[in-house]
């Protein structure tokens, strides 16, 4: 895909070298700079009938020998981001109906509707046999931009291309990505973007004492399918430095619920279960092509919650790599399980930042719908800044407490602490609870459980089910906070 930016065009030019135009217009319509575009009066005929319903995106073929398709959307005043990726997003369905090899971007805000088409653009994966001429792939091949000129195109490129690789993992089926193909793919995705790669298989984490892992990884019928991926990447010239970030992502790669087996609804699509580990996994990769100034790992939970005879069980007491001993309560809860020792383990190299990425919790769709995402953190100043990236991002977050006297809930008789409450009362909040025990208290920590990992229909500029919700608020929030140190 090749994204370009171009003069805006003369109001003589012809147009005809593109399959579409999109026009995004925001708050009010700019009279003069649609009367500089080629076919004013055209346009100026398909916004008055946008004028009425803002908030629209509505297509007319322009009056050349080529019947350019022009898409016009104008935005509600003060939309906010969310709401311009959302007409973004309608606009781009437009465009790709016709499926154009080359599209022009007029007007401003940009992101939105490049990040449309990047995303919408973007094939994830299929595996019919018959090939159905219906359904080929949309090929668009060319994205010219025009316009205020604020877009850096660059960077969109990076976090659209990272975001739909969160997508395509998120996406496979769980016979196509298993433990050995997720390996694979991890080591040559390092390779690629200079980073290095370390895999923690069972045998090491026994040795490391990842009890609450290996727990949820027991019921595995081969030995093999478990681990915990660890990749870093240094700014150049700083080979050695420690890391300042940590992502870290749940990677359950298909949840049964264990022992606690789900109902056929519950366990349909949870091969993307591995939503978080993907998120974390683009994040880094997008970071370090955009040379980030700071070094940063990823820890990457990788296994499956199977049943069977050596399946874990309730009312275990196993105990996890920072010695806190778990009472558990129910298999279904194996994310937080999974997610506990590493970040012990994530912790242990001194990082002061960690952020992690689960798909954890049916409480946080239920409070949220899959809208938005849950963000559960132990620090204000964090907490304002993921919010602001939030907002900013289009991926909006909502903040929940995790005030000390919910640990009365998750007090255990035989244990340090049960792994859940046996009732499913704000369990987004006694999960966040529970995972801080594993992040040292001198840390900054935020938890993300990713209610909007899926959403039927898409969400926001995404058309997918499978939205990769989370990459690019990550990219805005290290962005915001690092800028000072990236400009010096």
């Amino acid at each position: 895909m090749k994204l370009t930016r171009v003069p805006t065009p003369d109001r003589n030019a012809d147009l005809g070298t593109y399959d579409a135009v999109l026009c995004l217009l925001s708050d009010a319509p700019p009279a003069a700079a649609l009367a500089r575009l080629p076919y004013a009066a055209s346009l100026k005929q398909l916004l008055s009938r946008t004028a009425a319903k803002p908030g629209q995106a509505v297509g007319v073929h322009l009056p050349n020998k080529s019947q350019t398709l022009a898409v016009l959307a104008l935005a509600k005043k003060g939309a906010s981001v969310f709401e311009q990726h959302l007409l973004a997003g309608r606009a781009v369905r437009e465009i790709l109906k016709a499926k154009p090899r080359r599209v022009l971007v007029w007007g401003s805000p940009s992101e939105g509707a490049i990040l449309a088409l990047l995303s919408q653009s973007f094939q994830l994966p299929r595996f019919q046999s018959r090939k159905d001429s219906a359904a080929k792939p949309r090929v668009l091949t060319r994205i010219d931009v025009t316009g205020d000129g604020s877009a850096d195109l660059r960077q969109l490129d990076i976090e659209a291309r990272a975001q739909n690789l969160a997508r395509w993992l998120t996406a496979l089926p769980p016979n196509k990505l298993d433990t050995a193909g997720y390996r694979r793919s991890i080591a040559q995705l390092a390779r690629r973007h200079g980073l290095r790669f370390r895999w923690h298989d069972e045998a090491k984490l026994r040795r490391l004492g990842a009890g609450a892992f290996l727990a949820v990884a027991a019921g595995n019928a081969r030995r093999d399918a478990a681990g915990i991926a660890q990749l870093s990447y240094r700014p150049r010239g700083r080979a050695s430095a420690r890391p300042e970030l940590a992502l870290v992502g749940k990677g359950i790669l298909f949840d049964t619920g264990g022992t606690n087996l789900k109902p056929h609804r519950s366990m349909l699509d949870m091969h993307i279960d591995m939503a978080g580990s993907a998120v974390a996994l683009a994040s880094l990769i997008a970071l370090a092509e955009a040379r980030a100034p700071v070094a940063i790992d990823a820890w990457l939970a990788i296994t499956e919650n199977r049943i069977g005879p050596t399946a874990y069980i309730p009312q275990q007491i196993v105990t996890a790599a920072n010695g806190t001993t778990i009472q558990v309560i129910h298999t279904d809860a194996e994310g937080r399980m999974a997610l506990a020792d590493t970040l012990a383990l994530a912790s242990r190299s001194g990082v002061p930042l960690l952020i992690d990425y689960a798909t954890l919790t049916g409480a946080a769709v239920y409070a949220l719908t899959e809208r938005m995402s849950a963000l559960l953190c132990n620090q204000a100043e964090l907490t304002r800044e993921l919010l602001t990236a939030g907002v900013a991002s289009g991926e909006r977050l909502v903040a929940f407490p995790m005030d000390e006297d919910f640990d009365s809930d998750l007090e255990s008789k035989v244990a340090d602490i049960m792994q859940c409450a046996v009732e499913g009362k704000g369990d987004h909040m006694l999960a966040a609870r529970f995972l801080q025990r594993f992040v040292p208290k001198d840390r900054a920590w935020a938890h993300i459980d990713l209610a909007a990992a899926q959403r039927s229909g898409g969400l926001g500029l995404v058309a997918s089910d499978i939205t990769g919700f989370g990459v690019r608020l990550t990219l805005r929030w290290f962005a915001a906070r690092y800028a000072r140190r990236r400009a010096k």
